[in-house]
């Protein structure tokens, strides 16, 4: 008598958690309408990936945790994972509850091409952004070329060889001349190693830097800042420093000063400090702000000029297509095979820089653009600038998380940078895990072990980005053979299993 009821319950509980799951996917479709209304607008079109990518974002503001609790009970839990493929994953996990309950299917069973269709399209989209997929592993290496590269045609083979499969030009340094030697010198390294190497050209955008800073001592910059320190920041004019504030700083685009208010959190060079404005008055030379420093390293912190400000807080009106950006735009359409977008934060902003592009007369190429997310509105802003994106050629997205750092705060950026993965295999584009990758070994030759961690989960990207320094070909050859490690064991998020060997 208690293995039938045990059995009824067991039955029953099945059938409940099939009725529940059949409400979520009723549920999702329904919410994911008007946000597939509001992307295929965006978009001009319908789009399968657009589509998925509604349904997920419907599907995430569901608590979903129980539920998974109870799946996994049953050896069904696969919605951890289903990214790119949310309702061929529902329809596949309803179709095994409804056979646990002896009933029909209530939607088709999806087949193979069906249920890993979304994979599909981000590998033809990766394919068209980043070039072909290395031999030995999913995840592609991008490096920024140094200057010297440009009259160094053998140290860009030898990058070719280490196993590099895109190169960045970064546009806020150098010039055409230049931009157009390092070009050059990748197409041939490419032809020589019997392999398309991509070229991204990465516009500068707008940069908010220190300008004159005070103190100096002999002409250089004095004294640190620490906790409890005020900074004053000038609109126009030298700084000045006085009792009320010791520090004193100009900066690249003074219109910034008039955006601040009191409580704006500003942050230095990388986030090394963090202050808070107290007051926007207009000082001896027009506007000015005083801010009162909050945190910096436990010895202080320098105030230098050339250094970044970052202004989570502040609306700051700018547009991401500087004069400059506009000029370097014909090397761009010579030489490059995407272009790097900073500071985008709208739809909006895509349509700046085709018109801009139009103006120059696109080349033969379609020109593939990498968004570069850096501002919380970027974040915020990315279903949206993913459907715009649809309307033009190659699309991939940069997770530039030295800025979004800064911007969001160092605690939010472990999560943030997870969920913009998600997002991004949701919508089939590929995204560029970038900033600070392998940094020590970069620069010193020796890896630390917190790096080679987030190396590893950088796998899960569609490419990683090395920056410049004396040991970079060492970085490549090690990245090479960890990213190939890992694809071994991962993809994306899904294990894969491979057979163990160390025990």
């Amino acid at each position: 008598m208690q293995d039938t009821l045990s059995t009824a319950d067991a039955a029953s509980d099945d059938a409940a958690l099939f009725q529940t799951l059949l409400s979520l996917r009723a549920a999702i479709v329904e919410e994911a309408a008007p946000l597939k209304e509001r992307f295929f607008r965006e978009a001009g079109r319908e789009d399968a990936a657009l589509d998925n990518l509604a349904h997920y974002l419907a599907l995430r503001r569901h608590e979903l945790r129980p539920l998974q609790r109870q799946l996994m009970r049953r050896g069904l839990s696969s919605l951890g994972r289903l990214e790119s493929r949310v309702l061929p994953t529902l329809d596949a996990v309803l179709a095994a509850l409804a056979a646990l309950t002896g009933r029909p299917a209530p939607h088709p069973v999806p087949d193979t091409a069906d249920f890993f269709a979304g994979e599909a399209r981000l590998d033809a989209a990766s394919l068209a952004s980043l070039g072909p997929e290395p031999a030995d592993r999913p995840t592609r290496i991008m490096v920024t070329l140094p200057s010297e590269a440009a009259g160094a045609p053998d140290y860009v083979l030898e990058l070719a060889r280490a196993g590099m499969d895109v190169a960045r030009i970064n546009c806020a340094h150098d010039d055409a001349e230049a931009w157009r030697a390092m070009a050059g010198h990748v197409r041939a390294a490419g032809a020589a190693v019997g392999r398309d190497i991509a070229v991204l050209m990465d516009i500068a955008g707008p940069k908010i830097r220190t300008g004159a800073v005070l103190p100096l001592k002999k002409g250089k910059p004095s004294g640190r800042l620490l906790p409890g320190d005020t900074l004053r920041l000038v609109a126009h004019g030298e700084p000045h420093a006085d009792e009320a504030a010791p520090f004193a700083a100009a900066v690249s685009m003074p219109e910034i000063v008039t955006r601040l208010a009191v409580g704006h959190r500003v942050r230095y060079d990388d986030g090394k400090v963090e202050a808070v404005v107290e007051s926007v008055r207009e000082g001896r030379n027009g506007a000015e702000a005083i801010l009162r420093i909050l945190h910096t390293r436990p010895d202080g912190t320098k105030l230098k000029p050339e250094k970044g400000i970052n202004l989570p807080d502040t609306a700051l009106g700018l547009s991401p297509l500087t004069a400059k950006d506009d000029a370097d735009l014909a090397t761009v359409i010579e030489c490059a095979d995407l272009i790097g977008y900073s500071f985008v934060s709208r739809p909006e902003d895509l349509d700046l820089l085709d018109a801009a592009l139009d103006r120059h007369g696109r080349g033969a190429r379609p020109l593939g653009l990498m968004a570069k997310i850096e501002r919380p509105e970027a974040v915020t802003n990315l279903p949206d600038l993913i459907a715009r994106a649809a309307r033009r050629g190659p699309f991939s997205v940069m997770i530039a998380r030295g800025d979004l750092a800064a911007e969001i705060g160092f605690e939010r950026l472990a999560e943030m940078q997870e969920e913009l993965l998600w997002i991004c295999e949701a919508a089939a584009v590929p995204a560029i895990w970038a900033t600070q990758v392998l940094e020590d070994l970069v620069r010193d030759g020796i890896p630390s072990r917190g790096e080679m961690t987030d190396a590893a989960m950088a796998a899960r990207a569609e490419c990683v980005m090395l920056n410049k320094g004396p040991a970079v070909r060492e970085a490549i050859e090690l990245l090479d053979r960890l990213l190939s490690r890992m694809s071994d064991h991962l993809d994306k998020k899904t294990p894969t299993l491979r057979a163990l060997k160390s025990w």
